[in-house]
């Protein structure tokens, strides 16, 4: 029994670490989304081992009524599907700030939240990487109806 509990630990290693992933050092660019509204973030990741990173994102989002500024922070894990595709998974936390005004009736507030990610991404062997994910968000009362908000993106960034 302990030589197969042994076994499958070792197969098991070998499987989430068999697979060499390759990630920037550092990508900055452009994460695009519908989140109440169109919005847009400068995005920053910075790789702090093979298989591990920070991202920044400092967003905008506007619709008919709501204007949002945002900044979120997210660690993420990256895994190889073949090549050059890479998965991840993060969870994170921000802040925001936002203002609404509608028939003359406007409010205003701030905002923490808790947030998590999960996306895959291609990079090629010029210097991009494009990706698309999606972050659920709990939190942000006053803002989020009901404390929760998701959003789907595709990304572009700049490797460096």
């Amino acid at each position: 029994m302990k030589k197969l509990v042994l076994s499958i630990l070792l197969i098991g290693g070998f499987v989430f670490t068999g697979h060499a992933q390759k990630i920037s050092e550092n990508a900055l660019g452009l994460r695009l989304g519908d989140n109440d509204g169109f919005g847009a973030e400068v995005s920053y990741q910075r790789a702090l081992g093979n298989a591990n990173r920070l991202e920044a994102d400092l967003g905008w989002r506007n619709s008919r009524n709501v204007d949002v500024i945002k900044l979120t922070g997210l660690y993420q894990w990256v895994w190889n599907i073949d090549g050059n595709f890479n998965w991840y998974a993060g969870a994170g936390a921000g802040l925001g700030s936002w203002r609404y005004n509608k028939d003359g009736n406007s409010d205003s507030g701030t905002f923490v939240f808790a947030a998590g990610d999960i996306g895959i991404e291609y990079y090629f062997d010029i210097p991009l990487l494009l990706s698309m994910d999606f972050r659920p968000e709990i939190g942000g009362s006053g803002y989020y109806e009901n404390s929760y908000g998701s959003d789907i993106a595709i990304s572009a960034r700049f490797q460096f």
